[in-house]
């Protein structure tokens, strides 16, 4: 996953790869819950499945937007910069849990994330 990671955001070293990816699964793992959760992390590799499960879910969601917001200001770097590791990240994620169920993990979390993942946003029919 984390070769994945340094290839797909070109990031020159692999501290830097690892960095993000960190940043990144820890966020996610703020953001999620029920067995969305459990999936993700039986399907990722280890060390990201400890990342993930190691957080304690937030009790209100983010969007989207202000899940990028929130991972640029824990560590002061721009929300560009931020945005291209959260999806760069996401790619390997969504690769690892597949389309099911990243369609579910994508229906429980709030606007936003589907973007991240390199989807076009669900919506909901009128």
């Amino acid at each position: 996953m984390l070769e994945k990671v340094r290839y797909d955001g070109a990031y020159p070293t692999r501290e830097k790869a690892e960095e993000a990816v960190r940043l990144v699964l820890a966020g996610l793992g703020r953001q999620l819950t029920g067995d969305e959760r459990v999936e993700l992390a039986a399907r990722l590799p280890l060390e990201a499945a400890r990342i993930v499960t190691a957080q304690i879910p937030d009790i209100q969601p983010l969007t989207g937007w202000a899940f990028v917001n929130d991972l640029a200001a824990r560590t002061g770097a721009s929300q560009a910069t931020t945005r291209w590791d959260t999806g760069s990240v996401f790619s390997a994620v969504a690769a690892h849990a597949g389309p099911d169920l990243l369609t579910r993990i994508l229906r429980r979390l709030p606007s936003g994330y589907a973007l991240l993942f390199g989807r076009a946003e669900l919506t909901q029919a009128a």
